[in-house]
């Protein structure tokens, strides 16, 4: 398979063997990514274009609002729609207030994510990036505690995490993949890996189902994020609304 690095300032192109996984160190700049065919990087780029283009690439309430937003999330390569538009849903209930939609994840607006999520686009700002490594910078730039939520042996217990005070705010949470997960470069740049715990015999959660609970954990480990008006709320919220 011929691939290419997805570091900016990388970038070198190589032949991968396609017989084992497709994650693993760029032979040039030798940091940790995964890999893809070139054809489907070149199908992200034109979609991103064509995104940016049409005014397609962002959407929802302040999209285009200076400075990081309090709670927010990166979501990686989520290929359902209804997932997508699941966690839109979730994340305006748990106080995201901004989505960056990563890679092959579907962005608004697609009906299949509008009949899940509700109107929520419109409330939860998104942007689209092809990659991840587009705004993994960013983050970093602006202080954002990244906090990947991925199962692996070394990812601490999200529970634990937030008992010895390992949670601050401005926060990204990110989540990736249905099957594969989140990518080696987002794991190598997080502040954070973790997980939830499995005490049955599958091995892990829907990703929107997942999210919410790792959304409303971290939320509600972040109080001081909140105005005062917004906190009357959520002590204050228990109606149901009906599908």
């Amino acid at each position: 398979m011929l691939t290419r690095c997805p570091y900016p300032d990388c970038q070198h192109e190589f032949l991968l063997d396609t017989t084992g996984e497709r994650g693993g160190v760029c032979p040039s700049c030798r940091r940790p990514a995964r890999f893809r065919p070139l054809a489907i990087l070149g199908e992200l780029e034109r979609l991103r274009r064509r995104r940016l283009d049409d005014g397609q690439d962002r959407g929802g309430k302040g999209a285009d609002s200076p400075g990081p937003a309090p709670l927010s999330a990166l979501l990686e390569d989520v290929r359902s729609l209804w997932n997508v538009g699941s966690i839109f849903r979730t994340a305006d209930g748990a106080g995201f207030s901004l989505l960056y939609l990563c890679g092959i994840t579907g962005c608004p607006p697609r009906k299949e994510l509008m009949k899940v999520s509700l109107g929520a686009e419109r409330a939860v700002s998104w942007r689209y990036h092809a990659s991840a490594l587009e705004v993994l910078p960013l983050l970093k730039r602006q202080g954002v505690q990244l906090v990947a939520l991925e199962s692996l042996p070394a990812a601490e217990p999200l529970a634990q995490a937030v008992a010895r005070g390992a949670i601050r705010a401005p926060l990204c949470l990110a989540v990736g993949n249905e099957v594969s997960g989140l990518s080696a470069e987002t794991l190598a740049a997080s502040d954070l890996i973790v997980s939830l715990p499995m005490r049955g015999t599958k091995e892990s959660l829907n990703v929107a189902v997942a999210y919410g609970i790792a959304a409303y954990c971290l939320a509600d480990a972040l109080p001081d994020r909140l105005s005062a008006p917004e906190r009357a709320a959520r002590q204050t919220a228990g109606g149901h609304e009906r599908r």
